[in-house]
């Protein structure tokens, strides 16, 4: 079974021909390059490379590029704004992208998101049609892909870091899994998966972060390991852990049988995303 990321992210040096709308923690650089020489240091085969929203909005040039220099190392997730010009028609041509996998509705942090509202209707409708699976980042906000699975049966819904709020910098928060119940609570929606990706960032033990161990053993009874994937969410986590023990935790240490953490490690995206079989 290959070890599949589900979240990593590539992006350039602010420059004028791609400038950066914000910021990101980690180097002011993580190449297609960079990334790739990363992930074989530490043995992971292949990974979804999500454009980051805060440097780049809804523009995926880059990871285009990097997907055309590192082909089928990478499946891509383009962020799409709902109330953009014409978004709908964008997840419509992303689909049709060489390496397009999935798209992520930015939900948590997009002004005046609201699910029923036609923008989003259409955004979602063209994603179904296309087979993307809608990742959705709504950290302590879970009403609202809990309105979206109702709203959208036939969608798939990917929750982006399990819906916790993750910290961009030392320490770790004192209570990470406040919001779990209601995490949990997601589970009675059949078209909602979890991304387990960039939990190193909470523990508040050393490597192997054992602490993390009961909390996910409840998210992996309620959704079932078939609807969980592992990730690192690098470099974005970079100030808290490195990326060698963010693989390692999981691979070497987690509790898990051999088949759950296969699942779990790729198994889960290549079902879910239909990569790299689609792509």
């Amino acid at each position: 079974m290959s070890v599949i990321d589900a979240q990593v992210h590539a992006y350039d040096r602010h420059n004028p021909r791609r400038p950066w709308a914000g910021t990101l923690p980690g180097p002011p650089a993580v190449t297609g390059d960079d990334l790739v020489a990363a992930m074989e240091n530490v043995g992971v085969d292949q990974a979804l490379l999500v454009s980051p929203w805060s440097l780049y909005g809804s523009d995926t040039s880059y990871i285009i590029e990097v997907y055309g220099a590192h082909p089928g190392r990478f499946g891509l997730i383009a962020p799409i704004d709902p109330y953009e010009a014409k978004a709908a028609d964008a997840v419509t041509t992303w689909g049709n992208t060489p390496g397009a996998v999935g798209i992520r509705l930015m939900a948590g942090v997009t002004e005046g998101f609201r699910s029923e509202h036609d923008e989003v209707r259409a955004a979602i409708a063209a994603a179904v049609a296309k087979a993307l699976p809608v990742c959705v980042f709504c950290p302590q906000q879970l009403s609202l892909i809990d309105q979206l699975a109702r709203l959208y049966p036939d969608a798939q819904f990917v929750l982006d870091h399990l819906g916790l709020a993750q910290p961009l910098h030392p320490p770790p928060p004192e209570h990470p899994f406040a919001d779990l119940d209601h995490v949990i609570g997601l589970a009675q929606h059949p078209n909602v998966a979890v991304k387990v990706t960039g939990l190193c960032t909470l523990s508040s033990r050393p490597f192997p972060f054992d602490d993390l161990w009961e909390p996910l053993s409840r998210v992996f009874d309620s959704f079932g390991i078939d609807r969980c994937m592992w990730g690192t969410d690098w470099t974005r986590a970079v100030e808290l852990v490195d990326y060698a023990e963010s693989v390692a935790a999981f691979r070497d240490h987690l509790p898990l049988s051999r088949g759950d953490r296969d699942a779990l490690m790729g198994g889960t995206v290549e079902a879910i995303f239909g990569w790299p079989t689609r792509g």
